[in-house]
């Protein structure tokens, strides 16, 4: 029992950090100037990355580091982190707690390869996330959510009531304070009005490396080809279609055995790994999207 106190009490100090995600015109003395931030104010850092993209010369930071000591309140971070380091670099920056349990709505529609895949992982606890509620325009996968007690929530669209279905979609999402929404596949093009909504904080899971195979049949071209390789991509929606900034990608290889129902079950494999992958980097702050690309800090 004792034990077991010490180990939980362990946990909620580590769980007692903030993180920082930056990026500005690279110059010198950056990396010192957050460091030093964070020691003067009797902060830990446990994790740090950085990049700089040469081309473009923007430096990138992901500094996560525990505040369970430090000197200035959680409600001031902020503003004394702008006034003494953003201000003089020109930053753009994000601040985020480790405590912060983002909510995460899931939208599907008939496929349910990715959509069991996340609720097993949430109901496992893998996940720091909430999900109060599901959106889907058909009824295939309520008996699921039902299971795991989530409410579902049923918007057909038709040709003449997309809109309408959209504002009582997004009427949901506001009403139970959602952060972030995942394309479970859910076959439906979202509008701009929608993406306006939440820009970077919708996922979509691809069942290609873009723009390659597009279509409703990608394996079937894929096989006519005769690929070695197939694959799938994880990105933010964006209001140009299929083209947002890439947040994960992997590949299974193919072989001349392999027949059309090899390839899909191949894929569908692929597509829950990297929509999973791209969820917990999303959760665990660690994206940092920029000019349609995306820095991925590990």
């Amino acid at each position: 029992m004792y034990q077991c106190q010490v180990f939980n009490t362990l946990e909620k100090k580590e769980m007692n950090t903030a993180i920082l995600l930056i990026h500005c015109p690279d110059d010198k003395g950056i990396v010192l100037s957050i460091t030093d931030f964070i020691f003067k104010n009797k902060g830990n850092i446990v994790d740090l990355d950085q990049h700089v993209d040469g081309e473009r010369k923007i430096f990138f930071m992901r500094v996560e580091w525990s505040i369970s000591d430090f000197s200035i309140p959680k409600d001031k971070i902020g503003e004394y982190f702008d006034t003494l380091v953003g201000h003089k670099y020109q930053m753009r920056w994000e601040l985020h707690y480790r405590t912060e349990k983002p909510k995460m709505a899931l939208m599907v529609s008939k496929m349910d390869h990715c959509f069991n895949d996340i609720l097993s992982r949430y109901k496992s606890g893998e996940w720091n996330v909430e999900i109060p509620l599901i959106i889907s325009n058909h009824r295939d996968l309520e008996e699921v959510a039902n299971r795991f007690d989530i409410p579902f929530h049923y918007t057909p669209i038709g040709k003449d009531n997309k809109q309408v279905q959209e504002e009582k979609q997004l009427k949901l999402l506001a009403e139970n304070q959602i952060d972030f929404v995942v394309l479970a596949r859910y076959m439906q093009i979202l509008s701009g009005n929608f993406i306006d909504h939440y820009p970077n904080n919708i996922i979509n899971i691809h069942h290609s490396f873009l723009p390659a195979f597009p279509g409703a049949k990608p394996y079937h071209s894929a096989y006519a080809r005769g690929v070695k390789i197939i694959g799938a991509t994880s990105h933010f929606v964006t209001t140009e279609l299929d083209a947002g900034p890439i947040i994960e990608q992997g590949v299974a290889h193919i072989s001349h055995k392999d027949r059309v129902k090899d390839l899909i079950r191949k894929g569908r494999d692929i597509e829950k790994i990297v929509l999973s992958k791209a969820i917990w980097n999303h959760i665990n702050k660690r994206i940092l999207s920029y000019n349609n690309r995306t820095v991925i800090f590990e």
